[in-house]
């Protein structure tokens, strides 16, 4: 109790300020409680605080409006754009539906307002045309790649030997195996494995009944030990066709196809043929 008193006395105390002016004045003294200076201190800055608060939004509400101005004017031009367009089909639809090129050059009115300048737009579809031919172009020959690059497998099955060097099955002694042997039950379907033309398809020695297939680009495909072919020289064919039956025939220690990719004339591993990752 005897601790608050003092408190409460000490803020009462009174504080003497003294206002000395330069001239010759007499100067003066004022008497103020310490407790009223010290509200007088707090109550100041809290003022000043909330002044600069204030300061900081407005320059933040000025700065928003701008950017709604600028918003709302792109807005408002795209709107005029849009209009002019919906008028701009309209009176195209309205022309067009004359029936004629006689009545719709008589009708046109080149002056009318928010028509098209012809010229102009001819000239911008000519350009429009011409890079949609030159796409067109550019996905028809990678059509044409795609089509002629052998992929997937001629048939599911088990790769019984590899590409590369190998032990011979039959004869023994080291030989380099130009394609893959497929394991497969006789009389399994054999599937081209890319577009193209039979160049080839009969008995050919140690390697039984064969198709061999031109797909263009560059690219061929031999189907080997086959039991049956059943495709002719000539013939065009599609990816996913039969052409030929699995079998045995020829040089041959059990029912497979013996399949080569031929790039440029030369074999070439098979094996990112049949994942689907060889490069066109």
């Amino acid at each position: 109790m005897n601790r608050f008193r003092r408190w409460l006395k000490k803020v009462h105390t009174p504080i003497t300020i003294m206002v000395v002016p330069h001239s010759r004045s007499n100067s003066r003294s004022i008497k103020m409680p310490f407790i009223v200076i010290a509200l007088v201190f707090v109550f100041s800055s809290l003022g000043i605080i909330y002044t600069v608060s204030l300061s900081v939004h407005a320059v933040e509400y000025y700065r928003l409006k701008r950017n709604y101005a600028s918003i709302n004017k792109e807005f408002r031009e795209m709107a005029s754009t849009m209009s002019s367009l919906k008028q701009s089909e309209s009176q195209f639809r309205q022309l067009f539906s004359l029936g004629s090129k006689k009545d719709v050059l008589h009708n046109f009115d080149p002056d009318e307002s928010g028509s098209i300048d012809i010229e102009e737009l001819k000239k911008q579809i000519n350009t429009s045309m011409d890079s949609v031919k030159e796409i067109r172009t550019y996905i028809s020959a990678q059509r044409d790649v795609y089509l002629a690059t052998p992929q997937g497998w001629p048939a599911e099955g088990r790769i019984s030997s590899k590409f590369g060097m190998r032990e011979h099955p039959r004869y023994g002694g080291r030989k380099f195996h130009t394609g893959v042997d497929i394991s497969l039950s006789k009389g399994t379907p054999l599937h081209a494995t890319a577009d193209g033309v039979v160049s080839y398809a009969d008995r050919s020695g140690g390697n039984g009944n064969i198709v061999v297939i031109e797909h263009g680009h560059s690219f061929s495909t031999v189907y080997a030990h086959n039991t049956q072919n059943l495709v002719h020289p000539g013939q065009t064919v599609k990816r996913g066709d039969i052409v030929a039956y699995s079998g045995s025939t020829g040089v041959s220690t059990g029912p497979h196809v013996h399949y080569e990719v031929w790039k440029d004339g030369k074999s070439v591993n098979p094996q990112p043929f049949l994942d689907g990752q060889a490069a066109n």
